[in-house]
């Protein structure tokens, strides 16, 4: 099983590098650039890819193997970082992205979305049932310190770190996954899918997906279960900026400090799991926590709009801050798991043929779910005011709750 999971971990060590350079450098420098919470939360618009993975799904479950699709995927992440390398950095004063530099980025996810539905393939194909709980544990821990290393890591060295440098590690990282991928003795021991999987009269279609046990409930929690969360988490950070937190600083609580806490989260539900507890009824308990902590931090966001409020170090708003920030990715962490683990059960109650595009389906729903909030938060705050914003995110948070009481047996 070690073999295994160490596989897992450094392919999706990568895989997580483009969502933490475009969910948390990106939008940092933007609107410290002067762009307006609208624009900065409209570029989450380039996940678009990632909403379209049910396009190729099919393909990548039924034709070549797992080897061949990591390693071209990995290879053409290189490649697009390489070609971003030469273009010149951001300036002060632009009102947005230069146009080539959206279609690289466009190209990246792309890249990163087939990677996905690949690696996933091989995550629910290589991992037994009893193994759920520690693969899921290693499948989110891996991929949020990519995210780390990528958004808030380079954000704290962006001001000595230069942009073609900066996209040259990116695509040496990758490189190095591309022969990880092509010479891993695990996915050559893979079988190639069978004639009969992929035959015209075995396609799938839409109603093939919802038929398979618990998939219509698990489709509608991963929609909702990260709504309220991940609109107040991509908002949070640019709020506490324009109430005076520097960037710098702000790189290293939302990126290194709070991701570190999310590793911490995830990996105690992990471990939770492995000691025989109920995806379900974790997941029912820390929820009710998240709920309380965000409460907590929208209170604290109208405690700053008044005279006085500071963010200065040494204050105790500021430690307020940072521990809100903190404990709500902590507890994200936990939840993202145990997630995570009811989705891949649920998926191993597919045909075989069937479980990448199943798979790719809820993953697909559960990336719709974090993406709508994000793009959407900072049109939100901007058009009802930040604190009308917070309060229906907190609403938000309360659905997952409510779902979980109706969650069919079989996944229990």
């Amino acid at each position: 099983m070690h073999g295994k999971l160490l596989l897992l971990a450094g392919l999706y060590f990568v895989q997580g590098l483009p969502y933490g350079l475009q969910s948390s450098l990106l939008p940092i420098l933007l609107r410290a650039h002067g762009l307006s919470l609208t624009r900065v939360g409209l570029t989450k618009g380039l996940y678009a890819p990632w909403l379209l993975k049910l396009a190729w799904a099919p393909l990548v479950g039924r034709r070549g193997s797992p080897r061949v699709w990591l390693t071209l995927s990995t290879v053409s992440l290189g490649v697009v970082c390489g070609m971003l390398a030469v273009l010149p950095p951001l300036q002060a004063g632009q009102t947005g992205l230069p146009t080539i530099m959206m279609g690289l980025l466009l190209l990246l996810n792309l890249g990163a979305a087939v990677q996905d539905v690949a690696l996933d393939t091989l995550a629910v194909q290589l991992l037994e049932p009893k193994e759920l709980g520690p693969g899921n544990t290693v499948q989110v821990v891996a991929y949020k310190l990519g995210s780390a290393l990528a958004g808030g890591g380079l954000l704290v060295l962006f001001p000595t770190l230069s942009w073609p440098l900066l996209f040259l590690l990116l695509a040496a990282t990758y490189w190095l996954a591309a022969a990880l991928a092509w010479t891993a003795p695990a996915l050559g021991q893979l079988p190639w899918p069978q004639v009969s999987e992929h035959t015209p009269h075995k396609s799938y279609h839409l109603q093939d997906l919802l038929a398979v046990p618990g998939t219509l409930w698990t489709a509608g929690f991963v929609l909702t279960y990260k709504l309220g969360e991940q609109g107040a988490g991509s908002l949070f950070p640019l709020l506490l900026l324009d109430h005076g937190a520097s960037a710098s600083d702000l790189g290293m609580w939302s990126g290194l400090g709070a991701v570190t806490c999310s590793i911490a989260g995830s990996s105690l539900g992990g471990a939770l799991l492995a000691r025989h507890w109920q995806p379900l009824s974790l997941l029912r308990s820390v929820l009710q926590l998240r709920l309380g902590g965000l409460a907590c931090q929208t209170a604290l966001l109208f405690y700053l709009s008044t005279p006085g409020a500071s963010l200065a170090p040494g204050t105790i708003t500021r430690g307020a801050a940072l521990v809100s920030l903190c404990l709500q990715q902590f507890l994200g962490g936990v939840v993202t798991t145990a997630t995570f683990t009811v989705m891949m059960h649920c998926s191993q109650l597919a045909p075989r043929a069937l479980q990448a595009t199943h798979y790719s389906l809820l993953a697909t729903l559960e990336l719709l779910g974090k993406l709508l909030p994000g793009a959407l938060a900072g049109a939100l705050a901007d058009g009802l005011g930040a604190h009308l914003c917070y309060a229906a995110f907190l609403a938000l948070s309360g659905l997952p709750i409510l779902d979980l009481s109706l969650a069919p047996s079989n996944l229990t």
